[in-house]
């Protein structure tokens, strides 16, 4: 009997697989439209190539199969958004989703073309609710919403090799998603180059950010992360913003260069680390720990103007724009804040101090740090170490040439 039902099972599985629909080849140049070349993909999923050429849409192009992989002929593959009601290029979404909440596409993939938008169009692709979602070199530019836009897309999202630009909003923003994987890419003047909020596991390295119209990276509700790597330069705002519970962060091996506010904001986060980072010519503040942020520790960063030997600064003290000017900041920390360990940076060139505070701080340890020709905007024997009357400081074996103690 066991072998009869087994047996069974097996002409079963057969008849199965002979009557579904495997996954299909779709060469979009054979249909009317992309539209209908997207919707030839049956559930099973399948590879749509979209030949070289310019292909412009009024309407969103709806993806909504799963094991799905839409490769054009790289930036000749042009797809031109004409919508001007705030619709977006793609929509990456489960057709059965405002039915079943817990519906979800899996494997989606976008390679190779270019999306291009308006002032008053909506994002350049937006995706919701698809596990392992995969973009790689898209261009993506001139939109009014953001870029790349996922909701929800929880398991695995990757972004690599694109190049993300001239969004109105953010280049990436993420919600809702989990070992997140943004590598590689080159965002420059988006409103915001990437926000990922209400997630986890971010890692972003080696990415180039630059010439953002705010600010850089802004991480919120979101832990067990790592930046590393990446170039991010001329902000008009703050290159890396951390907000609303973000915990156990580790930003290393980043150049901060060059924006109007301020370096690292750590506005409300705790047990993060940051190390090895070089920061020059940030206008307000290299790092500002925030009155909500803890028991964070910064260590082995250079902080620095536009210095490069021989007693010369690359750019002026004065200039007609401040982009144009010399500049070098330090670590301001916010009265309130409880825990934080500075040790071994080097600070140099700076206007302001090394280190200074706004009100009573507490468990807060300042040691083997170095202290080079600091306070150029202070007036004259101000300290480089200042924290406010009352704070809990334990401030030792620093190599502070303004120091009354030093040789």
């Amino acid at each position: 009997m066991k072998t009869l039902i087994f047996s069974l099972c097996l002409c079963a599985a057969a008849v199965n697989a002979q009557t579904a629909t495997p996954p299909v080849a779709v060469d979009a140049a054979k249909y009317p439209s992309l539209q209908a070349a997207l919707d030839a993909v049956p559930a099973s999923g399948g590879l749509v190539t979209i030949p070289p050429g310019n292909y412009e849409i009024t309407q969103p192009l709806q993806v909504k199969t799963a094991e799905t992989r839409i490769v054009g002929g790289g930036a000749a593959t042009h797809i031109t958004n004409k919508n001007a009601e705030g619709a977006p290029a793609f929509i990456l979404r489960p057709p059965t989703l405002d039915a079943d909440k817990k519906a979800r596409l899996w494997r989606v993939q976008m390679a190779d073309l270019r999306v291009s938008g308006n002032e008053k169009s909506g994002d350049g692709i937006f995706a919701e609710c698809i596990e392992e979602i995969y973009f790689e070199g898209v261009s993506i530019d001139h939109h009014g919403g953001s870029g790349i836009h996922m909701v929800n897309c929880a398991e695995d999202p990757r972004v690599a090799d694109c190049i993300i630009t001239y969004n109105k909003k953010y280049g990436v923003d993420i919600f809702g998603g989990h070992d997140i994987v943004v590598n590689a890419n080159h965002f420059e003047e988006n409103q915001d180059a990437l926000r990922c909020s209400d997630s986890f596991n971010l890692c972003m390295n080696g990415n180039n950010v630059d010439d953002h119209l705010g600010n850089g990276i802004i991480i919120e509700n979101t832990y067990g992360s790592v930046l590393s790597g990446n170039m991010i330069e001329e902000c008009n705002g703050t290159a890396v913003i951390l907000d609303r519970d973000c915990y156990g962060i580790t930003l290393s091996a980043n150049v901060i260069a060059h924006h109007l506010k301020g370096g690292i904001d750590l506005r409300d986060a705790c047990g993060c680390t940051l190390s090895a980072n070089t920061f020059v010519l940030a206008h307000e503040f290299s790092v500002r720990v925030g009155k909500d942020s803890e028991r964070n520790t910064i260590s082995g960063n250079s902080f620095c103007n536009t210095y490069i030997g021989a007693g010369q600064d690359k750019r002026p003290a004065e200039a007609k724009t401040p982009m144009g000017t010399d500049e070098g900041t330090g670590v301001l920390v916010e009265g309130g804040v409880n825990g934080l360990s500075i040790s071994g940076n080097t600070f140099s060139g700076l206007s302001t101090a090394g280190v200074w505070s706004t009100g009573v701080v507490k468990n807060v340890l300042v040691t083997s740090n170095l202290l080079l020709d600091c306070g150029r905007k202070l007036a004259k024997k101000s300290a480089w170490l200042v924290f406010a009357p009352k704070s809990l400081v334990l401030v030792k074996d620093n190599l502070d040439e303004n120091s009354p103690s030093a040789p």
